[in-house]
């Protein structure tokens, strides 16, 4: 504790960590310290030489209300190694689980996207033929349009001649009228 304390930056620590660190160090001693001096209590308070709950003799005072400690105790070299290897089974299953429910939703959700490029491709084809029918009328009716035209041009151009030199012929003679109506009168 001394050498994080000397130099925390070395440690990846801020100060204020390491002050929190040593606080709660110091808490749970004194919680530890709460707990030991309770035990002493309750051990002084027992009748010596009694028995407790489970019917074997207590040595040093009684532990009615406490169960054997050597009962938590697990055996040294067994259980560590099957007790993590079991956990990390688990962990791994886990894993397994997750990773199928996310490339479920994955699959789902390319199945909706190529579902939609089918209806987008389907709706793209139906556009193509309406619109090849559209040019195709449009083509007809461009080329009647021009024909019609074209007629029409031809007709204002032969109207165009005879009827300009029929209108300035009738009206010079209007004109060679009225001069002579003025003249006489």
């Amino acid at each position: 504790m001394q050498a994080i304390e000397s130099n925390p930056g070395r440690y990846g620590l801020s100060a204020g960590e390491v002050t929190r660190r040593k606080r709660l160090v110091q808490e749970v001693g004194g919680e530890i310290e709460d707990m030991r001096e309770e035990l002493a209590r309750k051990l002084d308070s027992a009748p010596a030489g009694g028995k407790d709950r489970t019917g074997a003799g207590g040595t040093g005072g009684g532990h009615s209300d406490l169960p054997d400690p050597n009962a938590f105790a697990i055996p040294d070299g067994e259980g560590d190694d099957d007790n993590y290897a079991e956990f990390e089974q688990r962990q791994q299953v886990q894993m397994m689980r997750e990773q199928d429910e996310h490339l479920d939703g994955v699959f789902q959700t390319v199945g909706n996207l190529r579902r939609q490029a089918d209806d987008m491709g389907r709706e793209l084809e139906e556009q193509r033929e309406m619109l090849e029918v559209v040019d195709t009328l449009a083509d007809r009716v461009g080329g009647r349009l021009q024909t019609g035209v074209a007629k029409l041009q031809y007709v204002i151009r032969k109207n165009e001649d005879r009827w300009s030199s029929c209108c300035i012929a009738v009206l010079i003679m209007v004109l060679i009228i009225l001069l002579v109506l003025l003249l006489i009168l």
